[in-house]
Parts: C-alpha cells; structure tokens; sequence
C-alpha cells in the first residue's frame, strides 16, 4: 500500500481519535486493519499510537506483512494476541490507557484485560458499545465507527479499485449468460458464474444468490437443486472482490417470454431504481433517497420492499451509509452506495435490481452501468 495514502488515512483517523482523547487504539476489525495497514491476510491486529501504526501477526504472513504494509512496524508474534499487545504497551511507555474496537470476542476481551494489567504499564481500558457494563474498564468510552466513519469515503486508489471490480462482474456476468438455458440448476449456475470470476483474478464478495422463478421472492435465497424452465424468471445476486475491495450488482433475466405481470413488476423496480438514483449527490438527506425509491412503488398495487434501499460498501460487501427510512446523515462525495429496490410476491417472483453509484462532488456516477441489463433472454 502506498505510504502516502496510509498516511492521509491515520491522520484522519488521529483526528477522530482525537475527539474522544484516545491515544492507543487496537484495531480488531480485520476491514479496519486492512485500512490502516494494506494488510490482507488473516488472525492479525493493528495498533494506532500517535502516527505510527503496528501490525501485530505471526510468523505465517511475515512475509506477506513485509510486502504489503511498509509504512508499519510489523510485529512478529509468537504467542497470544493480548501477551503481544501488553509488550508493546510495555515498550511504550507513554501509553496509560488502551483503547479496543468493539469487534474484539468477549474471551480476547478478558485476556487483554489480565495481560495489559500483569505488565502493569497502563492504568485502565476503554471498552467499546456492546460489551457489558461489569466487564467494562473504568473510563468506558465509545470507540464504535471510529475507522468506519473514515471508511465511508473513498479516496481515489479504492474508487479506482472498486471499479475493477465493477467491471470483473460484469464481464464475468457477460461471460456466463451463455449458460442460462432450460435444465441448468441455480447451484450449477451460480458455480459458473463464481468460476468465471475466479478466472478474471477476483474472488467474490459474497455467497452468489441465483434464484428461479418463485424463489426469487426471497431476497437472500440460497441456490439449490431447482432446474431453470422456460419463462422462468432469473435473479441473479453476485459481485467481485479484487484487492479486497467488493463490488455489487442484482440482474434479472427472463428465459424465452415475459408475462405482462412480470413486465409491470420489472418496469416499477426499474423506475423506483432510477428514481433513487436521480436524487443522488452531496449534502443530500439519506432518507431522502430511500423515500425516492419507495414512493415510486408505493403509487402502485404492488408490495414495497422491507429492505434497505441501498448500502455503502468497500473493504465490506456492507458498510456506511444505510439507505433506509430511518437512516441518519446526508451523502458526502466520495462514498460509494448500492441502489437496490425490490418487489417481492410470494410464490410468483421476484425482481431486483441493483447498481453501484459513486457520489461526486457534483451528482453521481453508476459504475456498473455496463453490466448486462436485458430482462429477456432467448
């Protein structure tokens, strides 16, 4: 990762950090520590003391750490993440008190209780939302969405990675139409379509959601067994990873005729979706954008959607902003959101339809533009 970029990154987070007077921060979060570090392997933690970042791993990602993290001081652990930490505290000397990231397990909790008291260096810890008042330090501060506020806005090396991994789905989506034809399962299709992926050099950002015909009416089905049939309708949930940063995209496809009931469904998602998106730039109200979509849908006899509108996404397939009726804040450019309207009918069908939308400084722009759109195949 580039020093410079690590740089701007933790004298935002110092600023953060700042406000709530901590001044040692442990990062749990494996996102988190990717952010603040470049790190992508596993089982490792990050320390944020002044300006200097640590990254506490083990001897099977040295290697990696050394290569993608040199704006860190990477330290190698031998034993227990909490004896790590205490020993850094230990070394320095200024620390008084620890701050940890509510993502932390209640047992990792305890231990890096005893082991920061045993060295004997720092008085107390903060603790974090979530974790209960008894098991909390003296001086309970909340250190939740510290890292993540930052997140939300991306800066343009992660705008520039997540469009890559726009266009990896799209072209993978492109590459595995072909395949959507009468006998193939919702398994099968969603191998291939995980498969092609994989050949473009990503992984995926998520469990892939291929859903025919009734199944679509369930937003987070689970492919299974069920063969495609003709004028069965197709929903296809998918995105590519690439660097560790995600992509996501719904299309919906229709195989060898569309009943006009469908259609209807299929043009209101497609105008609530366009609706939501027109609303979108900076400054402006997060529930302004969700109502966008619902109203559109709601002027209508069908069924308006129980989820989100919407969601940002980057490092995770989920993070801030939450487009919903009771979201909080206003768009800021350089975030990075989904639009994802629905109607679902029980029994009968599904239909979603889902892009990704960079917010700029003067509007927005839809990064997965591209990605194959017919409702209707052969």
């Amino acid at each position: 990762m580039d020093r410079d970029i690590i740089r701007k990154r933790i004298s935002a987070i110092r600023r953060e950090l700042d406000k709530k007077k901590i001044r040692f921060l442990i990062v749990t979060s494996p996102a988190n520590v990717t952010y603040i570090t470049g790190f992508l392997g596993a089982d490792s933690w990050a320390a944020v003391a002044g300006g200097r970042v640590y990254l506490l791993t083990d001897s099977r990602y040295t290697e990696q750490a050394q290569k993608e993290c040199p704006s860190c001081k990477i330290i190698d652990r031998a034993g227990p993440m909490a004896g790590a930490v205490a020993r850094l505290v230990e070394k320095l000397t200024s620390v008084r008190t620890v701050a940890v990231e509510d993502t932390v397990s209640l047992a990792d909790f305890e231990q890096l209780k005893k082991a920061v008291k045993a060295v004997g260096c720092a008085t107390h810890t903060i603790l974090v939302k979530g974790v209960p008042p008894s098991n909390r330090g003296q001086d309970a501060r909340d250190t939740m969405g510290i890292i993540e506020t930052v997140r939300s806005v991306k800066d343009e090396s992660e705008i520039a990675t997540i469009r890559s991994a726009a266009a990896i789905s799209t072209k993978a989506l492109a590459q595995t139409l072909p395949y959507i034809k009468p006998g193939v399962t919702e398994s099968e299709l969603a191998g291939m379509l995980d498969f092609q992926i994989r050949k473009l050099g990503a992984r995926n950002s998520f469990e892939t959601i291929v859903a025919f015909g009734p199944n679509g009416s369930r937003p987070h089905h689970q492919p299974g067994t069920r063969k495609l049939r003709k004028k069965d309708a197709v929903l296809i949930d998918f995105g590519a990873k690439y660097k560790g940063y995600c992509s996501d995209i719904t299309r919906c496809f229709v195989i060898g005729g569309m009943t006009a009931f469908y259609k209807k469904v299929y043009d209101v998602v497609e105008q609530a979706q366009a609706a939501a998106i027109k609303t979108i730039r900076p400054g402006v109200k997060i529930t302004q954008v969700d109502a966008a979509a619902r109203e559109v849908i709601d002027k209508t006899d069908l069924p308006v959607y129980g989820h989100g509108t919407g969601h940002g996404f980057g490092l995770e397939i989920h993070e801030s902003p939450f487009l919903k009726p009771d979201g909080k804040g206003k768009l800021k450019a350089g975030q990075v959101i989904t639009i994802e309207p629905g109607i679902y009918i029980p029994g009968k069908l599904g239909v979603r339809i889902e892009d990704d939308v960079l917010v700029t400084e003067t509007g927005h722009k839809i990064l997965t533009r591209h990605c194959p759109h017919s409702s209707l195949l052969p």
